[in-house]
């Protein structure tokens, strides 16, 4: 990409940005912004800022799940009391449990009544890191956050957490943009990571979005023999 094309992509993108938070970058995102198409807020959702419990983790890795539309989305069979949260409305947490063991966080987008959600993969720790050690003790800086279940542990999200809104005046959590618009040319696609059967086919869901050359990108890893559905 030439300069001057770089130049116009980044200005289309603080635009975008400017857009949903009325030109104050330190806004958090309004409703409006995770009111949209799930692979659209994925992507944007990179570079932006989560707060929770005390840590802010800026994203560098997310994955797209569009409920009934997507074979590799919990909600794909329909409404349940577990995905209930994933059908709106947008700009909510869905916390799961997994492998019963962790929990791994999942932003709410779309229209009302129809599921789909943004998987929160990985970030690096910008703020709050005396808070991030002590969650996340005898472990490396970098690896805080490199991963779903270490992203909701190190800010602090769990079962109660879910259903927490990121917007309004009952926020209990936000999402800022990011501080410097991010770069299109360092967005990558590819398959998601553990997704068995369809919807792990990365030719037909490349819908895992992350940052190249961020040292806190989790590695890819296929699905495991069993069925591991994440959002």
């Amino acid at each position: 990409m030439g300069a001057r094309a770089a130049h116009r992509a980044l200005t289309s993108s603080a635009v975008a940005v400017a857009r949903h938070t009325g030109g104050m970058t330190s806004t958090p995102l309004p409703q409006e912004f995770f009111a949209r198409d799930v692979l659209v807020v994925a992507r944007e959702l990179l570079g932006c800022r989560v707060t929770h419990a005390g840590v802010t983790v800026r994203l560098t890795e997310v994955e797209a799940y569009a409920g009934g539309a997507d074979p590799g989305s919990h909600a794909f069979r329909g409404r349940s009391p577990r995905t209930d949260v994933m059908f709106g409305p947008p700009g909510r947490l869905y916390v799961y449990f997994t492998y019963g063991m962790h929990h791994c966080a999942n932003v709410v987008t779309g229209t009302e009544g129809r599921a789909s959600a943004v998987l929160l993969r990985a970030g690096e720790v910008v703020a709050g890191h005396e808070v991030a050690a002590a969650r996340r003790p005898a472990v490396r800086d970098r690896d805080w956050a490199r991963g779903p279940a270490r992203l909701a542990t190190t800010l602090g999200l769990g079962r109660e957490q879910n259903g927490l809104a990121l917007v309004g005046a009952r926020a209990g959590a936000r999402v800022e943009p990011p501080d410097v618009a991010v770069d299109p040319a360092l967005v990558r696609t590819g398959p998601r990571v553990g997704v068995s059967g369809a919807g792990g086919d990365g030719t037909a869901y490349p819908w895992r979005f992350w940052l190249d050359a961020e040292a806190t990108v989790s590695a890819y890893r296929a699905a495991r023999p069993r069925n591991a559905r994440s959002a």
